[in-house]
């Protein structure tokens, strides 16, 4: 039995010694996507596997076509204990441009700024400082009573270039990665002192479509008027994806699009965010999405239809009088809920076919389709987990969405059936992917202990 008490004390007492393997790892230079750094990636696994071994959990480093994963077992001391896969990642982004650093990035330093103390390192807050928050509170937990829950870890060394070699791996060992439930440590908190649980990930339809009118290029002058210009046609026909109000026409868009439950509208009106200061930062005023709902509504838990890029005729320096043989868009649908892609991709294709004339053509290129994730508000996990949170930072645990995709709770949910508790400690001023990258030591202090919470919850 865990005794979650001494675990929380001997995290405070060790607190040090848990920076200075952080710093270990940090010195790794894990760039993923560069293969001058393809040993250091290899080193960065290996440590890991022994660090895990060294706790007591049976890790080895397993190969790929690309680089190293790392998979780690424990069992829990009660034997009809639940069981969590944890994932994070080791590889880390490119730290170019250099001279913008203040050091070197891979000499992981601790100063303070507003009497916080923070680390900064390339990697310290995107993944290693947050996968190590858990690796620690396991090594607490195992060292005063032993885990609460059957554990695998999964650590990739693919996730800065796009994870190429996950989605085998997950299938070639599905059987040894089942577990109940999934836990991501790669998100944010709400701000400094009030964590969060990201909920909802948008799905992504992305369709390029191409116009075609005459067989080539015309005259303006010569063919104006009489000859269609796939220009104006393409730009007519997306110009009918929105009313008035912003919802987007489809024929049966918002099928399986759910309102949100009573409390987490609440929730999210009740958050101290400003709606016109985040578009004013950008140098916007007025929302264009849909209208009655929320700034935070629109980018975190409702569908869109966006147009992200429109070609034709001549774009060059100066003035061409042409009309062109063709035109094209690229446009993407971010999902919700239970919308199903296959079906928003039919219906944006019937709604452009309708809309070209009968001596013109449209073809379609597909760029992928993905659907939402979204965890059950009501599941019990969800709850439990909430509530953990909420014991160790002393603030209600806000449900977020992600108007983004997080390709691994995807591959998670089909390769292995697994859903996912997205629960991170990261700020959003941590700079990720940008010179000078930091993690607050309070981040990785109070995410050490939130996930000893956590996982003594879910056991409960």
């Amino acid at each position: 039995m865990t005794n979650v008490s001494a675990a929380l004390t001997s995290l405070d007492t060790n607190l040090d010694a848990a920076l200075a393997r952080l710093f270990e790892l940090l010195k790794i230079k894990s760039v993923s996507t560069d293969p001058a750094f393809k040993d250091d990636c290899a080193k960065a696994a290996q440590w890991l596997s022994d660090d895990l071994n060294g706790i007591g959990f049976k890790a080895s480093v397993r190969p790929t076509a690309g680089h190293p994963m790392v998979v780690a077992h424990a069992k829990a001391a009660r034997e009809n204990a639940p069981h969590v896969l944890f994932y994070g990642h080791y590889d880390v982004q490119p730290v170019d441009p250099l001279n913008l650093w203040e050091t070197d990035p891979f000499n992981p330093r601790i100063v303070e700024v507003n009497g916080a103390k923070q680390v900064v390192a390339r990697g310290s807050s995107d993944d290693k400082g947050q996968l190590m928050t858990f690796v620690e509170a396991c090594r607490a937990m195992m060292a005063n009573g032993g885990l609460p829950c059957h554990v695998t870890i999964l650590f990739e060394g693919e996730e800065e270039c796009g994870s190429s070699s996950l989605p085998k791996f997950l299938r070639d060992n599905a059987e040894e990665l089942k577990a109940d439930i999934a836990l991501v440590c790669d998100t944010n908190m709400w701000d400094a002192k009030t964590p969060a649980i990201t909920a909802m990930l948008r799905g992504l339809v992305f369709e390029e479509v191409v116009v075609k009118a005459a067989t080539r290029d015309l005259h303006s002058g010569l063919f104006g008027g009489a000859a269609a210009n796939p220009i104006r046609v393409l730009s007519r026909a997306l110009g009918k994806l929105h009313d008035d109000d912003g919802r987007v026409t489809l024929a049966g868009f918002y099928d399986g699009v759910a309102e949100l439950p009573a409390d987490i509208a609440a929730q999210w009106k009740a958050l101290p965010f400003d709606g016109a200061a985040f578009l004013g930062g950008v140098g916007l005023s007025v929302p264009a999405g849909e209208k009655g709902r929320s700034v935070l509504e629109q980018i975190w838990a409702r569908p869109t239809c966006e147009m992200n890029g429109i070609v034709g005729g001549y774009t060059g320096e100066g003035a061409k009088t042409v009309l062109p043989a063709q035109a094209s868009a690229k446009v993407s649908f971010r999902l919700v809920s239970q919308q199903d892609p296959a079906k928003v991709v039919a219906s944006f294709r019937a709604h452009m076919q309708a809309n070209i004339p009968a001596d013109c053509k449209v073809e379609f290129v597909s760029h992928g389709a993905s659907p939402a994730i979204t965890l059950p508000f009501e599941s019990p996990l969800l709850t439990k987990a909430r509530g953990a949170l909420e014991a160790q930072w002393g603030e209600e645990t806000v449900i977020v969405g992600s108007g983004g995709s997080i390709p691994i709770i995807g591959e998670l949910k089909r390769e292995l059936g697994l859903d996912s508790l997205m629960i991170g400690f990261a700020l959003e001023n941590d700079k990720i992917h940008s010179p000078n990258e930091k993690y607050e030591v309070t981040s990785f202090a109070g995410g050490m202990k939130s996930w000893v919470r956590v996982l003594e919850a879910l056991a409960a």
